[in-house]
């Protein structure tokens, strides 16, 4: 079981590495094997840093609508592979901790190790990019500062988060705290749970 450091140097791999390029259109090259826990964590963060940067695109004032539209439903798709790569990681952790005897009167977590793993690689991406605005050369002084105050808080929140994730995984493992998978279950962009998209199918 890696722990929250090592998850966080992951993510780091694939922001620097996207960043090589910095285009969304790049192709994902995930450099660990697949199938292993490590390949899942880049992946994820892959996901993510793209997304963040079509959710920046799509905001451009004076984007032609269709491909705004193009965008969207793009953003769509990256939001359905990061649920459902999320719940393969929390696959990882169920068969990890498939024979931990809980404890009576053990405590459940609302939040699976999974999902506080996608915060986290979310929150390394805010690092990087308020790092960005603390370096830039075209502002005043007054958003250089703001911006500083609030990588400091990033930070912190870093630190806390690594630790909440530590000792998460410690005390399922001790059988102290336990958690369960329930699935998103997303209904958008299912063809048999959205309306718009089953009298679709049908009137046509």
């Amino acid at each position: 079981m890696l722990p929250a450091e090592e998850c966080y140097t992951i993510f780091q791999k694939s922001i620097d590495d996207y960043h090589l390029k910095d285009d969304v259109d790049t192709a994902l090259i995930n450099p660990f094997p697949d199938g292993t826990f490590e390949f899942l964590l880049y992946r994820k963060n892959w996901i993510d840093t793209v997304q963040w940067h079509l959710e920046d695109l799509i905001r451009a004032p004076e984007i032609d609508p269709s491909e705004g539209l193009r965008i969207k439903r793009r953003i769509d798709k990256s939001n359905q592979d990061r649920t459902d790569t999320v719940e393969i990681i929390d696959d990882y952790f169920l068969q990890a901790f498939r024979d931990v005897k809980y404890k009576p009167g053990a405590r459940i977590n609302s939040e699976t190790p999974a999902w506080l793993l996608d915060r986290m690689s979310i929150l390394l991406l805010k690092i990087f990019h308020m790092k960005e605005q603390t370096e830039r050369k075209d502002v005043s002084a007054q958003h250089i500062g703001k911006c500083r105050d609030r990588l400091t808080v990033l930070r912190e929140q870093k630190e806390d988060m690594r630790l909440a994730f530590d000792e998460l995984i410690q005390d399922i493992g001790s059988g102290t705290r336990r958690f369960k998978v329930y699935r998103q279950m997303k209904m958008y962009n299912d063809s048999t749970l959205n309306p718009v998209l089953y009298k679709s199918s049908t009137e046509s």
